[in-house]
């Protein structure tokens, strides 16, 4: 008896499969945001421009992935999984084409815009198709082994960019897309094999119409930070409009029930509910001090941004262990501990920047890999949360939900704590020295703890056992009278 149990939810060599075919197409989407970030400089000289319109290459990508994540949903239910996963790909592929033979800036922001439509739909289908093939009971263990390659794109990426800028050129950095895509394709078509829960519903477009508009209006919005902080009536206005556009679609949504584009009855799910919030609190732990450690590195340290990549690198190593070691736990223990063991660690690496940000490079390093280690634990144990009492027919629905959210979660906290550090850096009075610049960065880190404070009180509403195993079919025992007929 123990032993089918066991089996019943051991990794088989199907669901192995089917993570690498996944693998192949998600690293073009990790790869393809940290390769861009560094070449922002040779685009700006490239297009004769400014920094802060060549931005828009990355923000446009940006909030044409929060736009297409509520698309998902109705997208699956109507072609399934499987079509939608290759579409998406060929859409990723087009933008990167259309990038790499841009010939303004103004071409290569909308054609970022295609990609980022494709690439918004590229994360979510990943994590929805496993959730469906893994089950709850194994669920933290794949989001540990898919999550470590995953994890690898913040660290390889910027190398990988400087690279290809240093031997190729900027056009280079979308063009290498190009076989990862068609490859991604070509697995998919041979070897991905989903299980289709498709419904007839058609699309909600009144929620549609009120969705997309409020994401891109928040995002733009909280992408203004100086235009927030000051007080100007352009982005204050955009979000009001944005906050405005959400009411009415949680209001319509909720009238809409199943119908809705995404169905916030899904938050009913007390385990859905806690593993939602704690997905927002997470994403602004972990895209905060993103914000905030290379300018750390660069204005207290003094530290060339050549070499800023790799000081960060061992958070990057901590995410992979943490992901790993909780990935194998996650499902033993219940979701609770897991998270409860993943808090203290990175408020501990935290902490490190707070009371010892003079210290050696390696200190800090060690800090590093401590807050990446229980990032990676928070978010295994959310992940093992997430989809244990959702039903397989609305798991689209559920990973478009947690995936706005997450991304609404690392824009509240990379807006709030570069506002916080604007505040303390501007009072600074200009005759300060350099330990007036440090004690800026000390009590923006400290705002970062209050964040983490948040996530460990959530986290003890977590579920605390592991979820139950499948049950077993029997045969059934002949019945005596059968038994006794000739």
């Amino acid at each position: 008896m123990p032993t089918t149990a066991v089996a019943a939810v051991r990794l088989d060599r199907g669901l192995l499969r089917l993570m690498g075919v996944l693998l192949v197409g998600a690293s073009v989407a990790l790869l393809d945001t940290t390769i861009v970030a560094v070449a922002i400089d040779d685009l700006t000289r490239a297009f004769g421009t400014t920094v802060s319109t060549a931005q828009w290459v990355t923000t446009g990508y940006l909030l044409a992935m929060a736009a297409a994540i509520p698309m998902m949903g109705w997208l699956t239910d109507r072609w399934g999984a499987r079509r939608v996963w290759l579409a998406t790909l060929s859409l990723f592929l087009l933008g990167s084409v259309l990038c790499g033979l841009a010939w303004s800036i103004e071409s290569l922001i909308v054609a970022r815009v295609i990609q980022g439509l494709g690439g918004g739909l590229i994360l979510p289908l990943v994590q929805a198709i496993l959730a469906g093939a893994a089950g709850p009971q194994r669920m933290g263990r794949v989001m540990g082994m898919i999550g470590i390659p995953g994890q690898l794109a913040p660290i390889l990426g910027p190398v990988l960019g400087g690279l290809i800028l240093g031997s190729l050129g900027w056009r280079w950095i979308f063009l290498v897309n190009i076989p990862l895509c068609l490859l991604a394709i070509a697995l998919a078509r041979r070897h991905l094999d989903v299980t289709a829960h498709r419904g007839s519903a058609g699309l909600d477009w009144a929620g549609a119409l009120l969705m997309i508009p409020a994401i891109v209006a928040v995002l733009a919005s909280l992408s203004a930070i100086d235009g927030l902080s000051s007080g100007s009536a352009g982005p204050i206005g955009l979000l009001a409009v944005g906050m405005g556009l959400l009411v009415g679609f949680v209001l319509h949504s909720r009238s809409r029930g199943d119908r809705a584009i995404i169905d916030l009855r899904l938050l009913r799910l007390r385990s859905f509910c806690i593993a939602t919030v704690l997905m927002l609190l997470s994403g602004a732990c972990l895209y905060g001090p993103m914000l905030l450690l290379p300018l750390f590195y660069q204005q207290a340290r003094g530290v060339p941004i050549s070499q800023v990549g790799l000081l960060l690198a061992p958070q990057g190593l901590g995410l992979m262990a943490g992901l790993w070691v909780a990935g194998r736990w996650a499902d033993r223990l219940g979701p609770r501990i897991v998270a409860i063991a993943g808090a203290m660690p990175a408020a501990i690496g935290v902490s490190v920047f707070v009371v010892a940000g003079d210290a050696s490079l390696f200190v800090l390093s060690a800090g590093l890999v401590a807050l990446g280690a229980g990032i990676g634990a928070i978010g295994v144990a959310v992940s093992a949360t997430s989809y244990r009492d959702v039903q397989p027919k609305a798991i689209p629905r559920a990973t478009s939900l947690l995936n706005i959210v997450q991304r609404v979660g690392a824009s509240l906290g990379t807006v709030v704590i570069a506002s916080i550090l604007h505040q303390q850096l501007a009072a600074i009075d200009a005759t300060a020295g350099q330990g007036a610049v440090n004690r800026a960065f000390v009590y923006t880190f400290t705002c970062v703890l209050g964040f983490l404070a948040l996530v460990l009180v959530v986290v003890f509403f977590l579920p605390a056992t592991p979820p139950m195993p499948p049950p077993i079919d029997r045969p059934k025992p002949e019945s005596r009278t059968a038994a006794c007929e000739p």
